[in-house]
């Protein structure tokens, strides 16, 4: 069975970038030196799913900084192809059926739309959520709205001497 993770960022009232899509609060946090525990998530990661938004943010890096990992993009507007990126149009649930039929062990969720649409489907089995040390003000919600509550149980509390906290939960039911 596939295990889906969420990795993400946000302010202190919530927000994982402004209301322009700046997530330059982040660098300003970030202390060389500090290990927010991203190396080594990432290397127990078999692929990666990310929004339309999340991807534009980075598609101008070349090449992508996830090595050979296969990358989907939800979208239902595809750019260029490109080597390592599939363009994909599923549900969350169509997504993880695909994933165990290929025997995918652990995918990367990113994005804050596509999270919660993951979150709303009861899919997503863990996550660390690293708070910043900022108050945006406003900005893009860490989640957006959902029409389902679940449960989640703190694993890890870790802080920072930078102020960043990072949260491990995991789904719990």
């Amino acid at each position: 069975m596939t295990r889906l993770s969420v990795f993400i960022a946000s302010s202190l009232d919530g927000y994982i970038a402004t209301i322009d899509d700046k997530l330059d609060f982040l660098d300003e946090a970030v202390v060389e030196g500090e290990d927010y525990g991203y190396h080594s998530f990432i290397a127990d990661v078999d692929a990666l799913a990310m929004g339309r938004g999340t991807y534009d943010f980075i598609a101008g890096i070349d090449p992508l900084p996830f090595e050979d990992r296969q990358v989907y993009v939800f979208t239902s507007r595809p750019p260029q192809p490109r080597p390592g990126v599939e363009f994909v149009q599923w549900t969350p649930a169509e997504a993880l059926a695909h994933w165990n039929e290929r025997g995918l062990g652990h995918v990367y969720v990113d994005g804050g739309n596509l999270i919660s649409s993951f979150l709303a489907a009861g899919l997503i089995d863990d996550m660390l959520l690293t708070t910043a040390p900022v108050l945006l003000g406003n900005g893009r919600p860490l989640f957006n709205p959902i029409e389902s509550s679940s449960k989640w149980k703190l694993d890890d509390v870790q802080q920072f001497p930078s102020g960043m906290v990072n949260r491990r939960y995991s789904r719990t039911g």
